[in-house]
């Protein structure tokens, strides 16, 4: 692994081509070093969830990165700062899979239970209360139509809503990780300056993607 200061770190990462892949997978390395250790006190290497955590994690970490490079102060080390951003995502990944999991086995255990509040749209929505609704997710259809390509589009719904590793998404696709990496960090921050505009939020997104 290259030896960077916070500096080349940050320069290395701007670049395009070689260099810039070079520099994705040293960080992917150090941030796959760190993350068992910090997960450890929370969750035993031996779960099931422990690995596809690590990777998914990183995944998002790495995007995160990428997304937040200008705001990087220099105050401590850059992989310091990076290592930090990993752990909030991990223990937020992981609150949440926690979550849907007890949801499900909620729901397999009694069939003719109701499922939780959170997994419904509330049936008890007024007809202004939909129409907005309705009105809302066309919007965003209409924002990822006009500001992401088919390839774009693809790479969020294989990552994002399919939760689907990103090897098998960049095969899928016939591209590879460091490229899919650039082509959902250019998503990202072309939709969160169109929803800026819009008014609208990353929850917004997802919904439309839901009621599809």
């Amino acid at each position: 692994m290259k030896s960077r200061t916070n500096e080349t770190w940050l320069s290395d990462l701007r670049r395009s081509g070689e260099v810039r892949e070079e520099a994705l997978n040293d960080l992917r390395a150090v941030i796959q070093k760190g993350l068992p250790y910090a997960l450890s006190r929370w969750l035993p290497s031996d779960a099931p969830l422990f690995a596809p955590l690590i990777e998914e994690v990183t995944q998002e970490t790495l995007l995160r990165v990428l997304d937040q490079l200008d705001t990087f102060e220099g105050r401590s080390l850059f992989t310091t700062w990076v290592h930090k951003i990993a752990i909030r995502i991990a223990l937020t990944e992981l609150r949440r899979k926690r979550w849907r999991d007890a949801s499900l086995d909620e729901l397999t255990e009694n069939e003719d239970a109701p499922p939780p509040p959170g997994l419904l749209a509330d049936p008890q929505a007024s007809p202004e209360t939909s129409a907005e609704r309705k009105d809302m997710i066309a919007r965003v259809r209409r924002i990822l139509e006009d500001e992401l390509t088919p390839k774009q589009r693809e790479a969020l719904v294989l990552l994002g809503l399919q939760d689907m590793p990103m090897e098998a998404a960049a095969k899928r696709m016939n591209t590879n990780r460091n490229a899919l990496y650039k082509l959902l960090h250019d998503a990202r921050l072309r939709l969160k300056k169109r929803l800026a505009l819009e008014d609208l939020s990353p929850q917004d997104v997802l919904l439309a993607f839901e009621q599809k």
